[in-house]
């Protein structure tokens, strides 16, 4: 396996270096970056996960079949949009690869991500205003203090 991964990563190298073809990859060498995205999925290593995911994104637009060409461009543009902060565009484009593929396991784990994301940022919102809101009124009120 590692041995196919290899070669299809020498066969880019030599696209970029004045090679004439695009490569391609294999149906096999796909399902071994979805094995290892699963794999990635269970441990605790956030850069494994990433890493995975893009190996396997990679793998899937260089496909045969035009399907797995579209749900790795999704997969990529979603997490390019997630790294970017665009949550909710990653967002659509997750949902756009779930209709593909509704039981696609790496969609569903970026979409947790994803969720978990805008649920952090909407808690952070809240407190912020809250503090805001506290301060507005202490002001009000020591005004008021004052004034009397």
């Amino acid at each position: 396996m590692e041995a196919k991964i290899r070669e299809v990563f020498e066969s880019v190298g030599s696209f970029f270096t004045g090679g004439d073809h695009i490569p391609w990859c294999e149906r096999d060498i796909i399902n071994g970056c979805e094995r290892e995205v699963a794999e990635a999925a269970e441990g605790d290593s956030e850069e494994l996960k990433r890493d995975s995911i893009m190996r396997l994104s990679w793998a899937l637009v260089h496909s045969k079949q035009p399907e797995d060409v579209q749900r790795g461009i999704a997969m990529l543009e979603a997490v390019g949009y997630y790294r970017s902060g665009d949550y909710a565009r990653s967002r659509h484009l997750v949902d756009q690869c779930l209709e593909m593929a509704p039981d696609w396991r790496q969609a569903l784990a970026l979409r947790k991500t994803l969720e978990d994301r805008i649920a952090k940022d909407g808690v952070i919102g809240i407190g912020i205003t809250a503090t805001a809101v506290g301060l507005i009124a202490g002001g009000i009120a020591a005004a008021f203090a004052r004034k009397k």
